[in-house]
C-alpha cells in the first residue's frame, strides 16, 4: 500500500499532469530531492513517465514534466438512479471513451448488479481495472447503508458486482462522486474550494475545500433537503413548509402546477408553460427560482466558498429563470463579500458517472504497491 506522501504524488500527477517537478514541489510541499526520491519507484515500475524536455520560460535547464503512463487500463463509472443507469468507460484520467444509458426496471440488488454488468460488457471494456458506482444515499465501504430512491438498506452491493465482473468495485455517494468530477475535470478544475448543489428528483449538496472533496459519514443523508427557504411554500413529505425539497425538487414543482391546473403536468411541461407565460406555472417557477437563489447564497455564506457549481437533472429551472435566481443570490449575500461565482453544469448524468470512474481510479491508485 502507498504511504500518504506517495498517494499524494500519484493523485497530483493524475489530476494535474503533465506537471513540472517544480510545480509538484510547490503543490506537495517537498524539496526537489525529496520529490526525486518519491517519484523514482513510480518511474521504475512504469506507473509514471517523464516527458520530453519542455522549456517553461525560466532560466536554467528545460523541465521534464511527469505524467501518468499511458495504457494503465480502463475504468467504468456508473451513476444509478431510481429508473436508469448511466455507464461510462474511461481511461486512467477519467477521459471519456464510451458511454450508454439503460433503463432500470428493478430495484432488486442482484438484478441491478446484473444490469450494470451487462451494460459495462456492452461497451468497449477490455483491460478493465476497476468500477466505480455512485448512487444517492449513504455508503460505508462496499455497503449501501441507505438509498431511498432504490429502497435499499444495508446492501453489500460492491461484492455483488465484483462477483459478476471480477474486478474491484468502489461505491460512493453520488454527490461526492460529482464533486470529484467537478474537481478533476469539470467546472471546478483549478478552484481550491467550491460548493456543489444539485436539483432534480432530490436536492444534493457537496463541498470541496483546500482542493479536496469533503467526505463524511453524513453524505447521502439528505441534510440539505430540509433547509427552510420560504415561509409560504408548500409542505414536503416530511411536513416541512417551504424547505429546499418542497421548493426545488422536480416532483414538488410538477405537483404544485398539476394541482393548480387540475391535470397531470410533468416538470418539463411546467418549465415550458412558465416560459410561455402560463400564470400558475410562472408563479411556481418564480418561487422556486427565488428559493434556489437563497439556497445558493446560504451555501456560499455558511461554507466561506464563493464558487458554486449548480448541476442535476432539474437544471432547466435555472435556464428559464436565471435573472431571478441571480437576483436572489445577490439579495442573500453581504455586498462586502466576494460575489458568488456560479458555474452551471448542464452535462447531465455523464459527469456523475465520470465522477464514479474517478472514484474507481483513486481506489486503484490506493491499491498500488511499490515494494
Amino acid at each position: 500500500m502507498l504511504t500518504d506522501s506517495e498517494r499524494a504524488l500519484a493523485r497530483a500527477v493524475l489530476i494535474h499532469g503533465p506537471i513540472a517537478r517544480s510545480a509538484l514541489t510547490r503543490r506537495l510541499g517537498l524539496s526537489p530531492a525529496s520529490l526525486t526520491r518519491l517519484a523514482k519507484p513510480f518511474l521504475d515500475r512504469g506507473y509514471l513517465v517523464e516527458l520530453d524536455d519542455l522549456a517553461d520560460g525560466s532560466v536554467g535547464r528545460p523541465v521534464r514534466p511527469l505524467d501518468v503512463a499511458p495504457g494503465l487500463g480502463r475504468f467504468a463509472g456508473v451513476k444509478v438512479t431510481g429508473d436508469a443507469i448511466e455507464v461510462v468507460v474511461t481511461d486512467v484520467r477519467a477521459g471519456l471513451l464510451a458511454q450508454r444509458t439503460v433503463p432500470l426496471d428493478t430495484h432488486e440488488p442482484v438484478l441491478v448488479a446484473a444490469r450494470i454488468a451487462d451494460a459495462i460488457r456492452a461497451l468497449d471494456s477490455d483491460a478493465l481495472v476497476g468500477v466505480g458506482v455512485a448512487l444517492g444515499g449513504a455508503v460505508d465501504g462496499g455497503i449501501v447503508r441507505y438509498a431511498p430512491f432504490l429502497e435499499w438498506e444495508d446492501v453489500a452491493f460492491a461484492s455483488l458486482l465484483e462477483q459478476d465482473l471480477g474486478v474491484p468495485v468502489a461505491l460512493e455517494n453520488d454527490l461526492v462522486a460529482l464533486a470529484e468530477a467537478e474537481r478533476w475535470f469539470g467546472l471546478g478544475r483549478g478552484i481550491s474550494g467550491f460548493v456543489v448543489l444539485t436539483i432534480g428528483a432530490g436536492v444534493g449538496y457537496g463541498l470541496v475545500v483546500g482542493g479536496e472533496v469533503v467526505r463524511t459519514a453524513e453524505a447521502g443523508l439528505g441534510l440539505g433537503g430540509h433547509i427552510p427557504l420560504s415561509d409560504t411554500g408548500p409542505l414536503c413529505q416530511a411536513g416541512h413548509r417551504g424547505c429546499s425539497q418542497a421548493m426545488l425538487t422536480s416532483g414538488s414543482i410538477a405537483a404544485q402546477v398539476s394541482a393548480a391546473l387540475q391535470r397531470p403536468v410533468s416538470y418539463d411541461e411546467v418549465l415550458a408553460l412558465a416560459a410561455a407565460g402560463e400564470p400558475a406555472a410562472v408563479m411556481v417557477v418564480d418561487a422556486a427560482a427565488d428559493a434556489l437563489g437563497r439556497f445558493i447564497a446560504l451555501a456560499a455564506n455558511l461554507t466561506f466558498q464563493a464558487a458554486v457549481v449548480l448541476a442535476g437533472e432539474g437544471i432547466g429551472l435555472f435556464a428559464i429563470a436565471e435573472e431571478r435566481v441571480r437576483a436572489a443570490i445577490s439579495a442573500g449575500r453581504d455586498p462586502r463579500a466576494e460575489p458568488v461565482r456560479l458555474f452551471v453544469d448542464d452535462s447531465g448524468f455523464t459527469a456523475w458517472a465520470r465522477g464514479a470512474a474517478a472514484v474507481a481510479i483513486q481506489s486503484a491508485v490506493d491499491r498500488l504497491r511499490l515494494d
